[in-house]
């Protein structure tokens, strides 16, 4: 009985001994092995905001493992000075070809206009730019009233929808903070054939009516003139015709006999 335990003891001995030196083995091969070398990436060494030239200062190289990176990355700062950036790249964010603009294209709001686009001003004030609202990323509806030719009465009509604002006076980004930003004039990304609208719409009074940038229905509003806005006026009610009856009154007779001697004469006279 002692010798068979003794035995039993034994193989697991040897058992939980072979799992032991197997556990150990792993971890002095994992330490032994050679460790990954990084490659150098670029990326942001501070806040890149919207159209900003890029310079040395705005990026540093650190080194990262080959499997942890993106398709495309810069690995030489040259690679990426002096290009513009076309959207915002945080600090410590990999500096990525999607977000600058072509070699040589430079910097501003050129690099914002993508192909086949234009950049258009249009004047505004605190009424038209909905008190500052419409701000650099926002998305905008065009409105304009004037007189159509051959016509006194004015009427509103939406030429424009969905319009991106690229700029509020010489400001392409928005404030951080979410303030209103104040211009007289903005600027809105369009295509050539609504270029050509908005510089005639300037003959009359721009309105830009802001939307919700999720929102991107088409819709077909109907223009807008004095007449369906208030109803057309009411027409005169012509006057009652007050019949005039005359009333004819009966003729009263009255009779006089006048007497002459024996001769009675009867006279009648009217009323």
């Amino acid at each position: 009985m002692n010798r068979t335990r003794l035995l039993v003891i034994g193989v697991v001995a040897l058992v939980l001994g072979a799992a032991l030196s197997s556990f150990v083995y792993r971890i002095l091969q994992a330490k032994m092995a050679p460790p990954k070398v990084g490659v150098d990436v670029v990326v942001a060494a501070n806040d890149i905001q919207v159209g900003t030239k890029i310079e040395d200062r705005d990026l540093k190289v650190v080194k990262y493992p080959p499997e942890d990176l993106p398709g495309r990355v810069f690995h030489t700062k040259a690679s990426a000075v002096g290009r513009g950036t076309v959207l915002p790249i945080g600090k410590g964010e990999f500096v990525v070809p999607d977000k600058l603009a072509a070699e040589n294209a430079g910097a501003g709001l050129s690099t914002l206009i993508a192909m086949g686009m234009r950049a258009e001003a249009v004047r505004v004030n605190d009424v038209t730019a909905v008190a500052g609202f419409v701000v650099p990323g926002t998305r905008v509806d065009v409105l304009v009233t004037g007189n159509p030719t051959g016509s006194s009465e004015p009427q509103t009509v939406t030429i424009l929808q969905n319009v991106a604002v690229l700029a509020t006076g010489q400001r392409t980004e928005r404030s951080a903070t979410g303030e209103p930003q104040n211009a007289s004039v903005v600027t809105l990304l369009v295509s050539p054939e609504d270029a050509e609208k908005l510089a005639l719409a300037s003959q009359g009074r721009i309105q830009l009516v802001l939307r919700n940038p999720v929102d991107t229905s088409q819709e077909k509003p109907a223009v807008i003139n004095h007449t369906n806005l208030f109803g057309s006026p009411m027409s005169a009610q012509p006057s009652a015709k007050v019949k005039r009856v005359k009333h004819v009154l009966p003729v009263k007779r009255i009779e006089i006999d006048v007497i002459h001697g024996n001769h009675k004469e009867t006279i009648q006279l009217k009323e």
